[in-house]
């Protein structure tokens, strides 16, 4: 019995503290857990201890790497619990890995038995890319020079995984890029293929996704360029109306009528052609300048625009030199001439056709084409030097559809005449409700304007005139001055 006593007695004199030194210092639970987790913003970092850890020795010997790069933050104490705070939040796509050195103690100095290490991650597990289709395909034969390299993923990688991935054999630089939401790879190349050769397409197996999962295995394609010496020529030209219509041209002597002023030019070639030599080879003799709308490169079809209206009935040459090349460097050996006779109906500017006024009891009337045509302006209704409130109606001969610009017309309009023999000065213009019902002329448009004439006793010659330049709603313009002359 003593000696039981004394040995209780020994056992009571241990402190709690002492105790502790029976137990092993280690880590019992941890955050997030191993593992896949969808959302890194959400991710907190923690580490709980079997009993009281030394917080220096923790922190000094913590670590948070993602894909080896250490990540910083702040540390946050509960008790035995850490919490690690990132300085920015966690990344997707991304492998990480905490560790803790087994050199971190509690606060009676003891370690450790072993160093702690967990790993989870942000990047989800998903299956491989695969390519699913590769143009050209195996062993397939091309005739094009400019031909693009098409590849298709089953989901999206990233254009920098291309570059250093996708090789050519023999070498061969270009551009990639991607369409179909990345699935789809594209390459350019910066120069033709070369001319009956054999060429290796391989993609690495380390061609990776936007997870950084590779496709695991490698591939290879192979396809041979053809040769071809035909020489280019030009199969058909078109004019494209302003609804898209297509009408074929032929080619001298044939002149090729109704061009309309919003018309455009189409060439359509027996293979691709270099865009850019196209505008040295091509020109508008007597025309505006052409002005090529389709995008650089080799093309079969070329779309040319004016760079300004063609002058209503102008005639002009749509000349094409040889010389052009296609994509195998082959030459066009024949000139091409497409005459042209801008003469389209809905292109014809407003014309003035002729007038009518009020004179004395009588109506006068004066057509364009009327050369010095004697106007009664009497002194017993137009008193001299007494201004008289009349109107003149001016007829216009427009295109189908179209009609005057009325803020044009008023711009332009004036009425001169020599030896002062009468001023009239414009107070108001009427497209409609007129002074008298009936027009002289049915088919024409119908503008009048009305003012205040002024008559003297002098006698000379009235020019009723409208300037260069007149529009009409189509925005068509009459580029020449219009002048029906008359004499008092």
């Amino acid at each position: 019995m003593k000696i039981i006593f004394l040995f209780l007695i020994s056992l009571l004199s241990f402190n709690s503290c002492d105790l502790l030194r029976f137990s092993k210092f280690e880590i019992t639970s941890w955050s997030p857990g191993d593992g896949y987790h969808s959302a890194p913003e959400n991710i907190t970092v923690s580490l709980n201890f079997s009993n009281d850890p030394n917080r220096a020795s923790i922190e000094r010997n913590f670590s948070l790497t993602g894909d080896g790069s250490r990540v910083r933050g702040n540390f946050l104490w509960e008790n035995h619990k850490l919490t690690f705070v990132p300085l920015v939040p966690l990344e997707k796509n991304t492998d990480y890995t905490i560790t803790l050195s087994a050199d971190a103690h509690n606060t009676e100095g003891l370690s450790m038995d072993e160093a702690f290490y967990a790993d989870f991650t942000t990047r989800p597990a998903n299956i491989r890319p695969v390519l699913t289709s590769c143009y050209p395909p195996m062993y397939a034969e091309v005739s094009d020079a400019r031909m693009k390299i098409i590849l298709q993923f089953s989901i999206p990688v990233p254009l920098r995984t291309l570059y250093d991935n996708v090789f050519f054999s023999p070498s061969m630089t270009g551009i990639w890029h991607q369409e179909d939401d990345d699935k789809r790879a594209v390459f350019t190349p910066a120069e033709p293929w070369a001319q009956k050769n054999r060429y290796e397409i391989r993609i690495s197996s380390s061609l990776t996704d936007n997870n950084g999962m590779n496709i695991g295995n490698e591939f290879l394609s192979i396809f041979t360029t053809e040769t071809d010496r035909e020489p280019l020529c030009l199969l058909f030209a078109r004019r494209i109306t302003k609804n898209n219509n297509y009408i074929q041209l032929t080619d001298t002597p044939v002149e090729n009528q109704d061009w309309e002023k919003d018309d455009r030019l189409m060439l359509v070639f027996s293979r691709p052609v270099d865009s850019l030599l196209v505008r040295n080879y091509i020109s508008a003799e007597d025309g505006p300048n052409l002005v090529m709308e389709t995008s650089s490169g080799f093309n079969s079809e070329l779309i040319f625009r004016f760079d300004s209206p063609p002058v209503y009935e102008s005639r002009f040459t749509i000349r094409i030199k040889p010389g052009l090349k296609d994509n195998f460097g082959n030459e066009s050996k024949e000139e091409y001439v497409f005459r042209i006779f801008a003469n389209g109906i809905f292109s014809k500017p407003p014309a003035l056709a002729g007038i009518r006024m009020p004179v004395k009891d009588d109506l006068f009337l004066a057509e364009s084409n009327s050369l010095y045509k004697i106007i009664p302006i009497t002194d017993d209704f137009f008193h001299p030097g007494t201004g008289v409130n009349t109107w003149i109606e001016l007829y216009f001969d427009t295109a189908p559809g179209a009609s005057v610009d009325i803020f044009s017309l008023m711009e332009l309009f004036r009425i001169e005449t020599s030896n002062n023999v009468i001023s009239f000065s414009p107070r108001h213009v009427k497209v409609s409700d007129f002074t008298i019902n009936e027009p002289h002329w049915e088919n024409f448009q119908r503008i009048e304007v009305l003012g205040n004439l002024v008559n003297t006793t002098n006698f000379g010659i009235i020019n009723i005139q409208i300037g260069a330049g007149l529009r009409d709603s189509f925005g068509s313009k009459n580029e020449k001055s219009q002048i029906i002359s008359l004499i008092k």
